[in-house]
């Protein structure tokens, strides 16, 4: 038996949900929505070491720098779900936030498990990324002892990246390579082991304020307004004209015909409807504002 994991606290039997297959199905439900309560302390917790992660992250990507997720089975998943929905909710570069999962995109449908042991693996996607000095790689194991995740670490420490660690035990393997820790401890699974449930909620909190706090600080947002996405559907395009109203106070009219003007591109139109400048002209003060609206309005108009 292996001592490590058998120590871990996301593989100790919850005593609340002993006898689970023996309850009905409301009690089935309420023992899990009780043990899904506990998952925000234990963010909450954590938010110190947090602050920490977005600091690094913020300092590399507003220099040009790259974020890697990397992770095995749902952490893997969960690091590519949360990447994947960057560029359309703050229209980022896809290079820019890229999250990778062992086995390959195919992982993401099918497990395939035995990939989170090899090692070497977790190396050659750090050599194919073309990870360096500038980037971030935040690794993303609730046991604390992937192997694909841990050497994937060590070879981006190796070339100068800055690491993070989203793991779910303390003390875990996965610390020692992480220059910023953040373990949220969920304690025992409803299903002993099965650390999709709770450690993977957890996981999923964090890796939005990694990505979410470091988006808003890099100005993608304008207050809470998600200036930034791309209007790509129907929907979008109608949630465009919605957050030019309430950011500049037009009708709806006004709102669609500033879109038109700046192709789409809805911070843009805010920027030329609050500020009177044309297309080109607030194009250019946004980005001598490095994209930052708030920036660019406060140097070209008297509102913001």
């Amino acid at each position: 038996m292996d001592e490590y994991l058998s120590g871990l606290t996301t593989e100790e039997i919850n005593q609340k949900t002993l006898m689970i297959d023996e309850c009905t199905t409301e009690e089935m439900l309420r023992l899990m929505n009780e043990q899904d309560a506990l998952v925000p302390k234990a963010v909450a917790a954590e938010i110190p070491q947090i602050v920490k992660a977005v600091e690094l992250l913020y300092q590399s990507l507003s220099t040009g720098g790259r974020m890697f997720y990397v992770g095995a089975g749902t952490s893997g998943r969960l690091g590519v779900l949360d990447a994947s929905e960057c560029p359309p909710t703050f229209g980022t570069d896809p290079n820019m936030v890229q999250g990778h999962i062992a086995g390959g995109d195919g992982a993401l449908r099918t497990a395939v498990e035995g990939f989170e042991d090899s090692g070497e693996e977790g190396i050659a996607l750090i050599e194919r990324c073309g990870v360096t000095n500038q980037d971030v790689v935040v690794g993303i194991t609730a046991s604390g002892s992937a192997q694909f995740v841990i050497a994937a670490l060590q070879e981006a420490k190796r070339r100068g990246a800055a690491t993070i660690g989203v793991v779910n035990n303390k003390n875990s393997k996965l610390e020692h390579v992480s220059d910023v820790c953040i373990a949220p401890v969920v304690g025992p699974e409803v299903i002993t082991g099965s650390t999709r449930l709770k450690a993977g909620t957890a996981q999923k909190l964090v890796l939005n304020m990694l990505s979410t706090s470091t988006m808003v600080k890099l100005g993608k947002t304008y207050n809470n307004l998600m200036v930034d996405m791309k209007a790509s559907n129907i929907k979008l395009l109608d949630r465009s004209v919605r957050i030019i109203r309430s950011a500049t106070g037009v009708d709806e009219a006004t709102a669609k015909e500033a879109l038109e003007r700046a192709s789409k591109n809805c911070k843009l139109a805010i920027m030329m409807i609050k500020s009177g400048l044309d297309a080109q002209e607030a194009e250019q003060a946004l980005a001598q504002s490095k994209g930052s609206l708030k920036a660019a309005l406060r140097s070209n108009s008297k509102v913001v």
